[in-house]
């Protein structure tokens, strides 16, 4: 019998009701929209309404990764020219071999040169050894000038004023950063000045601006042992050893600069006339008699 037909006694068989969850083509004839709320949940309207979270990831790495290469290579070749840009232009000034042999040095080098420094006296040969035209490395040569014991005199010297600042309840970071300032400077000027000498009085010499810093900062030996004396005995044990020091410098800086910038005559003691051989005289007396003036200038207010 047919659902919703009429039955022998005039009732009529009431239609089956629909299963929930059944399909939609199952819907009602009456019904006048369609009932959409089943496919909401539907991967098709997942387009519009909502996305999968990992839709865009493969064009997304398909631009950023060559693009992050690109930006790595171009990166590395900026850094790679200016590395080869410094040292070029690091070369011109100075070259890494020679500023390698001024710290060629060791422990009985170092002991051997502060002893000279401090007590020249004694020291009878004083010219600098070399092997096929090349001066020999340091720790082979006492005579052979180094930047360790200068640059490490230095760092002391810097180190040994605050010491004798802070004893004296002065000590600031400002007044040690005037006080290391002031020292470079007065260093650069001397050595701008010795080279300002050198080319007007036209000394053909061997010298460098590498020796000539290595010689204006030995001085630095004894202005730390002339503090430290001060800090130890006073003002009285200051000038005293202050006093040697600069004795001492002065006779280490003329022995040593006359083999190089006086002739060869003169540098063996012989008397030879003419102007440029006594310029060259009052320039090697110039540079040793201004180490005690830079020694005294640069110490003599660390101690009271």
């Amino acid at each position: 019998m047919e659902p919703g037909a009429a039955t022998p006694f005039g009732f009529r068989q009431p239609s089956k009701l629909r299963m929930r969850g059944s399909a939609p083509d199952m819907a009602d004839p009456n019904q006048l929209f369609d009932d959409t709320s089943a496919h909401a949940g539907s991967p098709a309207m997942g387009y519009r309404g909502q996305e999968t979270p990992g839709m865009g990831f493969p064009a997304q790495a398909l631009l950023t990764e060559p693009m992050s290469n690109f930006a790595v290579a171009y990166g590395s070749s900026l850094a790679s020219q200016g590395k080869e840009m410094v040292d070029r232009n690091l070369d011109r000034l100075i070259t890494i071999s020679k500023l390698k042999y001024y710290f060629a040095v060791d422990t009985v080098y170092v002991g051997k040169k502060l002893g000279l420094l401090v007590f020249p006296y004694m020291h009878k040969n004083w010219e600098v050894r070399y092997q096929q035209d090349t001066p020999v490395a340091p720790r082979f040569d006492i005579n052979a000038p180094d930047l360790y014991i200068p640059a490490m005199a230095f760092i002391t010297y810097i180190l040994v004023a605050g010491l004798a600042l802070g004893t004296q309840n002065r000590f600031s970071p400002e007044i040690l950063g005037i006080q290391a300032s002031s020292a470079l400077v007065w260093l650069i000027i001397e050595v701008l000045v010795t080279l300002l000498s050198l080319y007007l009085v036209t000394v053909n010499t061997d010298l460098t601006t590498i020796d000539l810093i290595a010689f204006s900062g030995y001085k630095y030996v004894g202005m730390i042992v002339g503090v430290v004396s001060g800090l130890l005995f006073g003002r009285t044990g200051y000038y005293l050893v202050l006093l040697w020091c600069c004795i001492a410098i002065v006779v280490f800086m003329i022995r040593t600069l006359r083999l190089k910038i006086l002739s060869e005559a003169a540098a063996q003691g012989v008397l030879v006339r003419g102007a440029k051989n006594q310029l060259r005289m009052y320039l090697t007396m110039a540079i040793a008699t201004a180490q005690p003036v830079f020694m005294y200038w640069l110490t003599y207010h660390l101690v009271r």
